[in-house]
């Protein structure tokens, strides 16, 4: 995955690769952007986990809108945003952001959708760990786990000066 900010058109708002690394990794959620099945525009907020590499796992029901349309298009985005702070007599927020780009994958060894679970246990439910393997083995068959690829991210930040 290659962290590319040449392309942001404010390179005074860039933002470190290990900052943007770590808002992947410690995230609660994002806004994963795709074309639905009809042509469209379609972003979702989504719960995820990064594999520490190049690649994200979400978990979601075993059908629906966001399948059919990861089936038709899989390449996809990822939004995360990080701290906010809205400054509104400064007319302006400080916020920080990082944009993945990839493409989605589904129909994973079980194998796989097992350690995407734990992975996601692991990071969202941590002093839960037994009993969310008892509830992944539980509810697996009801469960679909997509990964994305990344090929590219890229992190913007705005912080304003006071004074």
């Amino acid at each position: 995955m290659n962290y590319i900010n040449e392309t942001v058109r404010r390179q005074d708002r860039l933002m470190d690769e290990e900052r943007a690394l770590e808002l992947l990794a410690t995230s609660e959620y994002g806004v994963l952007s795709m074309v639905d099945e009809y042509g469209g525009g379609y972003g979702v907020p989504v719960n995820f986990v990064w594999d520490g590499h190049d690649s994200a796992y979400i978990h979601c029901a075993p059908e629906g809108r966001k399948l059919r349309a990861l089936a038709l298009h899989p390449k996809v985005s990822l939004c995360i945003v990080g701290r906010v702070n809205l400054l509104p007599g400064h007319f302006t927020t400080e916020y920080e952001s990082v944009l993945l780009f990839g493409t989605a994958h589904t129909g994973l060894s079980d194998e796989e959708k097992m350690h995407a679970l734990h992975l996601l246990i692991d990071k969202l439910s941590a002093d839960y760990k037994d009993l969310g393997d008892q509830y992944a083995h539980k509810s697996f068959h009801r469960v679909e786990i997509i990964r994305i690829d990344f090929t590219k991210f890229s992190g913007k930040r705005k912080k304003v000066k006071m004074g």
